[in-house]
């Protein structure tokens, strides 16, 4: 794999980012991510397993199967499972660039908020579709950090924002790639793509929204690579704190936040 690293860090810290972030998006991600009985079902990239969750818990039936490249992660995720006693995932340590699997051994496919993080997401896409089944669903999401715009406006906040975007980037990742998710699973030869925006809304009359997707989710991310921005010369101190103050401003009363993640869903093409 072409290893780059995790931008937001591997602190306790993150790892409850990253649950608040799941438990707040459950409804608008994963309420049409169903699979049938006896399904053979591939979490490429599980992290700490704070997806593996909801994939587990909404399709009790289904067998999965969660890899990921960090053992850390994934002793995390197995203790998450066994903590809802859900007993229909399977955890192996393995790289989404090269697959310990055979040929058309799943069903189904399951990616989220992992292809940003790689330097060849194309790549990855096409060794996925190697362990698809002919007629296999594939189910990507990811987000867009180009899509946040909020209320109160502010140039300072749009420029925190900024950096996290650049040093991704600098790093190899891609934070905008929701836009590029039709164009990507096209080049890796998936059929009948079908792609749909997630916006995620909130203001005052949307608390848990607040609470949970404008503050421990957003703003959280971008608060947690302020060390990074500065070391890199990204922005002064001043304007970072006043960055990051203003967008918890669009947490407070009259605040207005929006988001985008986008989901795509493909099959890999049978041929006759």
């Amino acid at each position: 794999m072409t290893s780059i690293p995790y931008v937001h860090g591997y602190s306790a810290r993150e790892s409850v980012r990253l649950g608040d972030q799941a438990l707040t998006l459950s409804e608008l991600l994963h309420h049409d991510e169903r699979y049938p009985a006896g399904a053979r079902v591939l979490e490429a990239g599980c992290g700490t397993g704070a997806q593996t969750v909801l994939l587990a818990r909404n399709n009790p039936s289904a067998r999965l199967v969660s890899v990921d490249l960090s053992s850390a992660s994934l002793e995390l995720a197995r203790q998450a499972v066994e903590q809802e006693r859900m007993t229909n995932v399977r955890f192996e340590n393995a790289d989404v660039m090269n697959l310990p699997f055979s040929n058309g051994e799943f069903d189904a496919v399951f990616v989220c908020f992992v292809l940003e993080h790689l330097a060849e997401p194309l790549r990855a896409l096409t060794e996925l579709k190697r362990v698809l089944r002919p007629g296999g669903t594939i189910t990507v999401i990811e987000g867009d950090h180009g899509s946040a715009y909020f209320h109160p406006d502010s140039e300072f906040a749009k420029r925190a924002i900024q950096c996290l975007v650049d040093l991704q980037k600098r790093d190899g990742g891609d934070s905008l790639i929701g836009r590029r998710l039709y164009p990507l699973l096209d080049q890796a030869g998936f059929s009948e793509i079908a792609v749909s925006p997630r916006v995620v809304y909130a203001d005052s009359s949307r608390p848990d929204m607040v609470e949970g997707f404008t503050r421990n989710t957003f703003t959280a991310m971008v608060e947690g690579v302020e060390e990074k921005a500065l070391q890199a010369g990204m922005i002064d101190p001043v304007g970072w704190q006043q960055g990051i103050a203003d967008l918890r401003r669009t947490a407070g009363p009259g605040g207005v936040f929006n988001y985008t993640f986008f989901k795509a869903r493909a099959i890999k093409f049978v041929f006759t």
